[in-house]
């Protein structure tokens, strides 16, 4: 109940304390005012919000925001280990140097606009900055919920505007160009990649027993993922996750000529069944770093491919040569593994000719209608 307490003071004045209990029954003020009427008007009011529902506690605002997001919001996400070492990075190197001392209450949206600003005048890329925004927003939204702040201050963002670029797509005279300047040791790996469409930590977790050279398939069922030994759960720089991306395994066909190949990859280097594919000359995963600069870089440059090509580009290809040539869009998604299926629809037409397909397909129609009856 909502009450006021009389205060006498030094200079004969006097002063009225507004009081009310919080949902808990702790006994809470609502300032001090020179009349009681002011002070019933104030106690009332923050009586009125308890009873809805809406009493918020001001001061669990009054927490860091580097102390809210490690003591309650990252602790409370579930996610895989990976995704958590991920996120820790993201914080240390985004959001705690410019968000990290501030109280959780002085953040508005105004700042949060001010690093926008300033993470785009340091050169990070609009679609890096919605990325780590939409964290941001995550933060906020549970501290709402925590009711540590009355609003959301990522909710009005301006973001700078994503401009999506045509990409060119790797042809297939292209690739033998390029897959012949790969060394011997690990041509069979970029084989691999452009033959499964398998995205960089599947390829590196492939080990025998995933491929089954009687019904020639291949299944899917681990990726590694390559993380800071700063803040890798195991303190190991690689982590094998079971399952990739979408949390299930997802089993395709292959060529035989590849089967024959993995044969004898394996015949050669005596790999076990439970061992990987594709390691360094030590037996460990191949670092993607390392083998771009060493490997991927030097044999774009001696190939003659007059664009850049990421050892990704691989993937993009599998599925573009496989729709260009007639595979339906729901075969190649779940070949792929994509979650969606307009993913998988952005590889339609991506190869140069598919254009020159477009008008001879019309120019058939053209002729099929002026023939006679």
């Amino acid at each position: 109940m909502a009450y006021v307490v009389e205060r006498k003071r030094n200079d004969g004045t006097t002063r009225y304390l507004a009081c009310y209990r919080d949902p808990e029954g702790r006994v809470r003020s609502a300032g001090t005012h020179p009349t009681r009427r002011a002070a019933e008007r104030a106690a009332h009011r923050e009586e009125q919000k308890v009873l809805a529902g809406a009493w918020r506690d001001a001061t669990l605002g009054a927490i860091t925001f580097r102390d809210y997001v490690e003591n309650d919001w990252l602790p409370s996400k579930h996610i895989e280990p990976t995704t958590k070492a991920a996120y820790v990075s993201n914080l240390n190197k985004h959001f705690y140097p410019f968000f990290g001392r501030k109280l959780m209450y002085q953040i508005t949206g105004s700042l949060v606009q001010d690093w926008v600003t300033q993470a785009a005048g340091q050169g990070l890329s609009p679609r890096s900055i919605r990325k780590y925004q939409t964290m941001l927003h995550s933060i906020f939204k549970r501290a709402v919920r925590d009711k540590l702040i009355v609003a959301n201050p990522c909710e009005h963002t301006e973001l700078p505007k994503i401009i999506v670029r045509k990409t060119r797509t790797l042809t297939p005279t292209e690739y033998d160009q390029l897959v012949a300047a790969i060394p011997d040791r690990y041509r069979l790996l970029v084989e691999t990649a452009i033959e499964t469409g398998m995205r960089w930590g599947e390829l590196i977790a492939l080990r025998p027993r995933h491929i089954d050279f009687l019904r020639k398939q291949v299944t899917v069922e681990e990726t590694i993922i390559e993380v800071s030994t700063k803040h890798s759960p195991t303190g190991g720089r690689y982590v094998a996750k079971p399952y990739p991306k979408d949390n299930e395994p997802r089993t395709f066909g292959v060529d035989e000529a590849w089967l024959d190949a993995v044969a004898q990859h394996i015949k050669t280097l005596g790999i076990g069944r439970d061992q990987h594919l594709f390691t360094t000359t030590t037996g460990t995963p191949i670092s993607r770093n390392t083998f771009r600069t060493r490997v991927w870089q030097p044999a774009i440059k001696a190939s003659g491919v007059d664009f850049a090509v990421r050892m990704h580009d691989l993937r993009h290809a599998h599925a573009s040569w496989l729709l260009a040539e007639g595979s339906d869009l729901r075969s190649v998604m779940e070949r792929m593994g994509h979650a969606q299926i307009q993913t998988t629809q952005k590889y339609l037409h991506a190869l140069p000719e598919a254009d020159q397909k477009n008008l001879d397909a019309l120019a058939r129609a053209r002729r099929r209608r002026q023939q006679p009856d």
